[in-house]
């Protein structure tokens, strides 16, 4: 009951906190927010004298934990260019990965959950001391706020860290302002000013024709994609193995997944991996369906469900590199939140559908997989296309 309500109340924590770092915060201001947040609310959650206190608890930890990942990705993904987006992109999910196969090693050394709670909790004060004052906010962010100073400081950075120099006098423009902004393509200008804010919310992507598909796609496909990762995670308690043991192996089946689509997603493309990962996840979801959960049967069940996380983890994680893609700056983490609300209430129906047991939760798995690469098949297709900043700009780009 506890994990559904985490799951809800991180459900609406990433709608506000994808809002807030397109506006007000920026990306940085909000990872660092929710850091704090969750660093608190852990630790307190871990003194909770009556189980109304722990809900409250719950409540406000989940809502933090929404913009984490949302905030992270969109940070360390947008100053990189197209061609290495994708690496750039997967290669985050290694940690994320690597943080459930450690957390079955603490929830093991740790079997009193007060001491899981602080222990878990400790994570984000070591990153809020240790890594986050050597973050730079996005450049693209104050390009769109119209700091334009603060964005070439940081494309200078950048630069000399690459060991290249860029000239003085010269600005970064928006893509509806540059002169060639039929192809999208980010340009230098002579002068560097301050300039009004662009902002925009998820009306503004509702509004539009072109985004508004897309978004009701992504969040449909986000929700099916989140049924099955969290669904097959949760699963264990059916295969009736050992529990540390099953969610370790989940967490490490998820890094072959990485590696491999990291290496085809700039070869074949977002679209067709995002197609076929689900329904790679889907015919071994439909194989465990058909099985036993006796004697071998146990293990050709327990092999069905790694495989299917195997190709689910490579499209949960896809997901946040191809719907970043479709957005402009200016709605982006709006947009992405909006599709992780999605997968939170996908993550939400997942226990429902587990605790049904038998063969029937991979029966709804394989249903779930199928129809995401269907929806899958209506999005277009992100590689190496540019990052627009502006709704105006993604416009011209796409229709020219």
């Amino acid at each position: 009951m506890t994990e559904i309500q985490c799951f809800g109340h991180t459900f609406s924590g990433a709608g506000v906190f994808g809002h807030l770092s397109d506006s007000k915060l920026g990306r940085k201001g909000s990872l660092t927010a929710v850091c704090i947040l969750n660093a608190i609310f852990g630790c307190l959650t871990s003194l909770a004298p009556d189980y109304s206190t722990y809900l409250l608890l719950r409540f406000v930890t989940g809502f933090s934990t929404g913009g984490v990942g949302l905030c992270s990705f969109v940070l360390a993904t947008e100053p990189v260019g197209p061609t290495k987006r994708g690496v750039a992109g997967m290669s985050t999910f290694y940690f994320f990965s690597t943080g459930i196969a450690l957390l079955s090693g603490i929830a093991y050394i740790f079997p009193s959950w007060r001491a899981l709670y602080v222990a878990s909790s400790i994570p984000s004060i070591l990153f809020l001391v240790l890594v986050v004052p050597f973050i730079s906010e996005s450049p693209r962010w104050y390009l769109v706020r119209g700091k334009m100073n603060e964005a070439m400081k940081i494309m200078r950075t950048i630069a000399n860290t690459n060991g290249h120099h860029l000239p003085d006098g010269v600005s970064l423009a928006l893509d509806d302002e540059a002169n060639d902004a039929s192809n999208g393509n980010q340009i230098w200008k002579a002068a560097t000013v301050e300039k009004e804010a662009i902002s925009g919310s998820i009306v503004d992507v509702i509004r539009s024709p072109i985004t508004r598909i897309r978004l009701f796609l992504a969040v449909g496909i986000n929700f099916t994609c989140s049924v099955v990762y969290y669904g097959l995670s949760l699963n264990v308690v059916n295969l009736e193995t050992n529990l540390y043991l099953t969610v370790l192996l989940n967490a490490v089946a998820e890094m072959p997944a990485f590696t491999i689509t990291a290496v085809l997603l700039d070869k074949f493309g977002r679209k067709p991996l995002a197609i076929g990962t689900q329904w790679f996840s889907a015919i071994f979801c439909f194989m465990g369906s058909l099985t036993g959960n006796v004697g071998i049967s146990k293990v050709i069940r327990m092999c069905c469900g790694l495989l299917g996380i195997f190709g689910m983890a490579g499209t949960y994680n896809l997901l946040f590199i191809y719907t970043a893609e479709l957005f402009p700056t200016v709605v982006r983490n709006a947009a992405l939140g909006c599709a992780t609300q999605a997968a939170q209430m996908g993550a939400i129906l997942a226990p429902f559908v587990v605790i049904l047991g038998g063969g029937f939760p991979f029966l709804v798995f394989g249903v779930c997989g199928l129809i995401g690469g269907m929806l899958a098949s209506y999005l277009p297709e992100t590689l190496n296309k540019p990052l627009y900043d502006t709704m105006t700009g993604l416009e011209e780009g796409e229709l020219a």
